[in-house]
């Protein structure tokens, strides 16, 4: 008879070197975003403010010349291209580090939304689009005397 030792971890190890290679699988799942050669997917944050609904769009290496911003069919649809090379040479060593790639991303503009004051500016690699709200009347109550 073969005595062995308890290892309690070992399942668990286990299920994480299979996890592991299960996502190296699959490149365009979010664990590894931006492998695509075809594109990438820019991270987003949206909020809703007081007087308007706000868009910030992480675009690091993106210029403000390469982002379009189009508004058909009540969607908001902002696309561009990202092309990035960093070249390095010294005397021992070159290392060149590019990225590229297109993206579109597609929002549902809300009713309310003033779409002809929509602002837009880039700064630092952010990209902030700003939709006002528009103003609705204030709804006048009319009580009526029961007679």
């Amino acid at each position: 008879m073969l005595i062995t030792k308890f290892d309690p971890f070992k399942d668990l190890r286990d299920l994480n070197r299979r996890f592991y290679n299960l996502s190296h699988s699959f490149p365009n799942v979010d664990i590894d975003r931006e492998s695509s050669i075809s594109g990438f997917t820019p991270e987003v944050n949206t909020r809703e403010g007081e007087f308007a609904y706000h868009i910030d769009i992480d675009l690091p290496g993106v210029s403000k010349e390469d982002i379009k911003i189009d508004i058909e069919d009540n969607t908001l649809k902002i696309s561009g291209e990202r092309n990035f090379k960093n070249e390095v040479k010294e005397e021992d060593y070159y290392k060149v580090e590019t990225s590229f790639g297109k993206f579109q991303r597609n929002f549902t503009i809300p009713d309310n939304v003033d779409a002809e004051n929509i602002d837009a500016s880039s700064a630092e690699g952010v990209l902030e689009i700003v939709l006002p709200k528009i103003k609705e009347p204030e709804k006048k109550v009319k009580s009526i005397e029961v007679k």
